[in-house]
């Protein structure tokens, strides 16, 4: 399996199944949208998100999301030497506790521990496994309530 390097968030959060970057890879407008009402007000100095902000190649890319470019577990892992918080012997720390994100702190407290035990490629096999669909396998992201496909909803993370 080839591994995208810039996907691979130190947070956990696999940027291979985030909405950003599929609705940065898809151009789409309306998902961007949506987005924004997800996100603004919510992330830290996040009050004027605009669709256009919207957008992200990934976490260790040269285009990532503007919270992730700025995201203290990011700068964390960096200054350890660390590609990871799963090989850092403090997590979860007070990064993660105030992660602004409810689910995406829930997503961390799984994976992190996940991709300690099973390594990298594993981790990123079953990352992008869980976000599909159970009913007809269309690809999902984190978050997800419904599938866009087949509209069933899921529970996901």
């Amino acid at each position: 399996m080839e591994i995208n390097p810039k996907l691979l968030a130190p947070c956990g959060l696999y940027c291979g199944v985030c909405a950003i970057l599929y609705a940065t890879e898809d151009n789409n407008q309306k998902f961007k949208e949506g987005l924004v009402g997800v996100y603004k007000g919510i992330l830290p100095n996040s009050e004027s998100l605009t669709a256009e902000d919207i957008r992200c190649e990934g976490c260790l890319s040269e285009q990532p999301f503007f919270h992730c470019k700025a995201c203290p577990i990011r700068e964390c892992t960096s200054s350890k030497g660390y590609t990871g918080c799963h090989e850092c012997d403090d997590f979860p720390c007070l990064y993660v506790e105030q992660f602004p994100i409810p689910v995406g702190k829930k997503v961390i407290m799984r994976a992190i521990p996940h991709w300690r035990e099973v390594g990298t490629e594993r981790f990123v096999e079953d990352e992008e496994a869980r976000y599909l669909c159970p009913e007809c396998g269309h690809k999902l992201f984190r978050g997800a309530k419904r599938c866009n496909q087949c509209k069933v909803e899921v529970q996901l993370d």
